[in-house]
């Protein structure tokens, strides 16, 4: 591998499965890993029988920069795929240290809850939301057992819901939710659980498609002018790996349950149990709110930009 700093070979001799990392973001947080010592289990839906080309690519990247990988094909989206994962990287590399999810696949072109389908739905559901749950579900007993080590998951902005679609940002949003609640059950039996929103290009991020999609939104207001510039012109996705690697590392020991975001040169942090109190009186002593005090108390919050 090539000359790093001490702080660079932060996950020597750590074990990591990156589901999703054939291609995309995946790919360059696994080559990330591999740069800071991990050795790396690599990832990719299979394009052959019983193999992933494209994550063997990956994989002969990794070794040819003096770092160890194996390639590990198979479906997020069906649990018993997702245990031979986690099953596989134990095998192959001694343990599971690090589980980072990154697999995910695009919402149809145009998707509205006025004709998205419950089949779409699911196909989405099932990879994002879905495929980490059950990598999560099998790499956790392992880490648990050593009482040590790190998941990172990949969410999105678009949980904000200012992309449109449907099943995309439900799922994402609902990655954010589970990564709140593992890093609460797990906090003290030593596993660390945090979310990335990253901003990159690839395959989900350009095209005719994607392009008509995002000059739509700002047409309909939904898009300011900064978001659609930004949309447009993603950075290339190598500069939200060292955020994953970080995470993923013993430097971010006492870091958990946190939603973090990166983008090009940006990095930040959602802020957490951000609930603004609008009204209150002692329910002990008074009766319900009525709706006319409700929606008086929901504009004054709105007048004092609270709400």
């Amino acid at each position: 591998m090539s000359a790093t700093t001490d702080g660079d070979r932060a996950l020597r001799d750590r074990s990591v499965l990156v589901t999703g990392s054939s291609r995309g973001i995946g790919r360059e947080v696994a080559l990330a890993l591999a740069a800071a010592g991990a050795r790396v289990a690599v990832n990719g839906r299979p394009d052959a029988p019983g193999r992933s080309r494209a994550a063997e690519r990956v994989v002969r990247e990794i070794e040819s920069r003096g770092g160890t990988a194996v390639a590990c094909p198979g479906s997020v989206a069906e649990d018993e795929a997702a245990g031979a994962l986690v099953e596989r990287c134990v095998a192959a590399l001694g343990a599971i240290d690090v589980l980072v999810n990154c697999a995910g696949v695009p919402e149809p072109d145009g998707a509205s809850i006025l004709d998205l389908s419950a089949e779409a739905w699911r196909a989405v559901i099932d990879v994002h939301l879905g495929g980490t749950f059950h990598c999560c579900r099998h790499a956790a007993p392992y880490m648990v057992e050593r009482r040590s080590g790190a998941i990172v998951n990949t969410s999105s902005h678009a949980f904000l819901g200012l992309y449109a679609g449907v099943a995309y940002p439900a799922a994402k949003g609902g990655i954010n939710s589970l990564t709140l609640a593992l890093a609460a059950e797990l906090r003290e039996r030593g596993v660390r659980v945090n979310a990335v929103c990253p901003g990159a290009k690839t395959r989900l991020s350009t095209g005719p498609a994607y392009e008509r999609h995002v000059r739509a939104l700002h047409a309909r207001g939904i898009l300011s002018d900064a978001l659609r510039d930004a949309s447009l012109d993603p950075p290339e996705p190598r500069f939200v790996a060292p955020l994953y690697a970080y995470l993923a590392s013993d430097l971010a020991g006492d870091v958990t349950g946190r939603v973090f975001s990166a983008s090009g040169g940006y990095v930040g942090v959602f802020a957490t149990g951000a609930e603004t109190p609008i009204a209150y009186r002692d329910h002990r002593r008074a009766e319900p709110w009525t709706v006319a005090e409700i929606a008086a108390a929901v504009a004054a919050a709105e007048r004092r930009g609270v709400a």
